[in-house]
Order: structure tokens, then sequence, then C-alpha cells
């Protein structure tokens, strides 16, 4: 009986291994300053605060922003991992409530010279990982470099962000103009930062919607707005994320709004996507030297 017990529980646990949906979401902007990594770090705590399991991946490389934001100084980065062969799992480290994070490091350029067999290491570890989690955030360097859209084509979601300056809007159309050439069935989501009220946030969306619907025949769905909130930049100075510095502030309030919104489901429609399908695109596009077609 006892055996049977056991062989039981196994045959479960492989079910729901084999069943894991884990939710990727690429996390991009059209340019610097925009608050891109802010907002990666706090949504991602946000997440784990209501219970989900998140690895946040810093792949701006060589900027350090996430650390410099947690006040923390991570040991192992992702250049450990290329240049020492250090593993995939030792390079991450833990930030708050349970945030896993791997650091950005340095050299952006090693991700060019990635033989096969280097390529077939990190995907296969990357795909282990990956069952950990419930999700993944990939925080991406500003705009979109050969070597970032493969990350970014791989995901299931696209979090863009921007701010109602004019030439923030602008930015952000042209990253996702770029993504809709090279793909055009990943779903966009976009995030108003900096924004002076719900007014001008919602003003900001119609704006870019407008624009995307008559140029590109694309849509976005509003994930939220952030207003402009001088706590946030008092918890940069501090060095502390702003959902933990002031958790009443109305920053905090729309970050959780927004994890609110995503619950327990990944944000858009995935019926069809599973974490294999992520690693396989991955690896295809990182065995392709040229940019993805």
């Amino acid at each position: 009986m006892n055996d049977q017990a056991e062989r039981l529980r196994t045959r479960l646990k492989e079910e729901d291994s084999r069943n894991h949906q884990v939710k990727t979401i690429a996390v991009v902007s059209g340019k610097g300053g925009v608050g891109k990594s802010n907002f990666s770090l706090n949504f991602s705590i946000s997440l784990c605060r209501t219970g989900h399991r998140v690895l946040l991946f810093d792949l701006d490389i060589g900027m350090g922003n996430l650390e410099i934001l947690m006040g923390r100084s991570a040991k192992y980065s992702i250049a450990d991992f290329l240049e020492k062969n250090i593993p995939l799992k030792n390079i991450i480290s833990e930030g708050p409530f349970g945030l896993d994070y791997i650091g950005g490091g340095t050299g952006l350029s090693h991700f060019v010279k990635l033989d096969a067999g280097q390529i077939s290491r990190f995907t296969d570890e990357l795909a282990d990982l990956i069952q950990n989690y419930d999700y993944i955030i990939f925080d991406m360097g500003a705009g979109i470099t050969e070597e970032s859209a493969k990350f970014i084509l791989s995901v299931q979601e696209i979090a863009v962000i921007t701010t109602p300056e004019p030439t923030s809007i602008t930015d952000a159309y042209s990253v996702m103009k770029h993504i809709h050439l090279l793909d055009g069935t990943i779903p966009f989501h976009l995030v108003i930062n900096r924004s002076e009220g719900e007014r001008e946030g919602k003003e900001t969306y119609k704006r870019i919607s407008a624009v995307l619907s008559r140029f590109l025949g694309r849509k976005a769905d509003l994930l939220g707005i952030i207003p402009d909130d001088r706590t946030v930049q008092q918890a940069v100075k501090r060095q502390i994320p702003f959902i933990l510095h002031q958790g009443n502030s109305a920053a905090s309030k729309a970050i959780r709004n927004m994890t609110e919104k995503v619950g327990g489901r990944p944000i858009g429609h995935t019926g069809e996507h599973h974490s294999v399908q992520f690693i396989s695109k991955l690896k295809e596009f990182l065995f392709n030297r040229g940019e993805p077609a």
C-alpha cells in the first residue's frame, strides 16, 4: 500500500512538472531613464508577495541597475556563467521577499560569441531552472539590439514602459514597431510611468494605441499607470524598492493593482504557450547568428 502511494505521488509530481506553465515576460523601453528597471524590480517583488515564485533576469548587461535599486551586490553575474563556467543555478542571488535574480554583470559581446556548446549549456540549464518558477521577468536594456531581440521574441508577453513625454512615446512606438515587424503575434502591454494623473496616463495610452492601430494594425492593452510620485525618488536614493519603502504610496498602489490584474494567470492569451516553447524558440534564435526573422 505504501509503495502504491509513493508511486502515485511520484507520478503526480512528474505530471505537475510537465504541465507547469511558467510565464515569461520581457520588460522593454524605447529609451533609457523611463523607469524600466524600477518597474521590473517592484513588479517582481509584488508578485512574490502574492505567493508567486519569480526569477528576475537582468539583461541590461553592464549597468547593474537592479542591484543599485536594491542596495545589494550579487556575488556572481551572467558573465561568470560565460567566462568561468559557473552553473546557472549558482549565479542566482536572493532579493526581498524570496525574489530570485540574476545580475547583468558585464560583457554583452559574449552573447554574440557563444559557440554551439555554450548555447546548449545555457538553454539546457535555463530549461531546468524555469521549472522552479511561476514568472521569469527579463529586464532588457533600452532599445533593441540583435542579441536582446532573441530573448524578446522568445517570451510570451512584452511589457513596454513609457512616460507621457513626446520623445518617450515616439521611442516606445519605434520599439514596438521593430518587434512587430519581427513577430506580429506577441502581445504588448503598456505601462505609463511618471504620469501627472490618471487622465494624462489614459491620454498617453490612447495616443500610442491610435498610432499602433493606424500604422501596424496592432492593439496593446493598458497594464497600468504609475503616477509621478516623489517617494519613488526617495526610495531610489536610499536604494530600497519603492514598494517596500512606502507601501501605501500612489506608485506602490499602482504596482499592486497591476499585480492583481495579472493575478494567477498569464497577462494575455497563452493557451498554446509553454516553457518548452520558450526554450525551443530561444535556442533557435541563439543558434541563428543573424537577427531573428
